[in-house]
């Protein structure tokens, strides 16, 4: 029995533990942009030359219309 209230005092505090770093990320802004995440395996392909994924598309030209104000 004393192997059970082990187990489940882990468990609380793993799930504590957790909960802390979720709060963490979100108040960091880790959370701000992630649709950016999936586009970073193409970048190496984007220093060689080929299309830009169209969120980096918008991110270029909101930067270029922000410039020439």
């Amino acid at each position: 029995m004393e192997l059970t209230w082990i187990a489940v005092l882990a468990s609380l505090m793993m799930a504590a533990a957790a909960a802390c770093v979720f709060i963490f990320a979100v108040k960091k802004d880790y959370f701000r942009n992630i649709e950016d995440a999936k586009y970073q395996v193409f970048w190496s392909d984007l220093e060689e030359g080929l299309p830009r994924p169209p969120a980096a598309q918008e991110k270029r030209n909101d930067s270029d219309s922000a410039q020439s104000r």
